[in-house]
């Protein structure tokens, strides 16, 4: 596992989100309204719908596509749905985002955080 960093916290919106290219896969990372940030797998695990694009609040995020609700540090769908996305560890150092990724998606010639896009879920 490597630590990648992804920038300044304030570079992710409050109940929002951006997306980090890591190798082949997209991870979503949130930042909650008190601040906290997460980092999921960027796909629900019902219809495979683009969590960073959903609503965040508290420490979950509802998908876009089917409605699901998704908490932002286990990956688990609540209520009565049932299913878990990956997620990933993060830490603040210095004010900075750091997401730990698998050694693979860090591999020369993998094209890790070259599209830290600036999708925002602010509602």
């Amino acid at each position: 596992m490597s630590w990648i960093d992804v920038g300044p916290a304030e570079r992710i919106p409050m109940r929002g989100a951006r997306v980090l290219r890591a190798g082949e896969e997209d991870i979503a990372v949130f930042r909650t309204g008190d601040g906290r940030v997460f980092a999921l797998r960027d796909r629900c695990p019902h219809r495979g719908g683009p969590l960073s694009q959903g609503i965040v609040h508290g420490a979950r995020v509802t998908c876009p596509l089917h409605d699901w609700v998704i908490d932002l540090a286990t990956g688990e769908a609540m209520g009565a749905d049932v299913g878990c996305t990956a997620t990933f560890r993060v830490r603040i150092e210095h004010g900075r985002v750091l997401v730990e990724v698998p050694e693979e998606t860090t591999a020369p010639g993998a094209p890790v955080g070259a599209a830290f896009q600036p999708r925002s879920s602010a509602r």
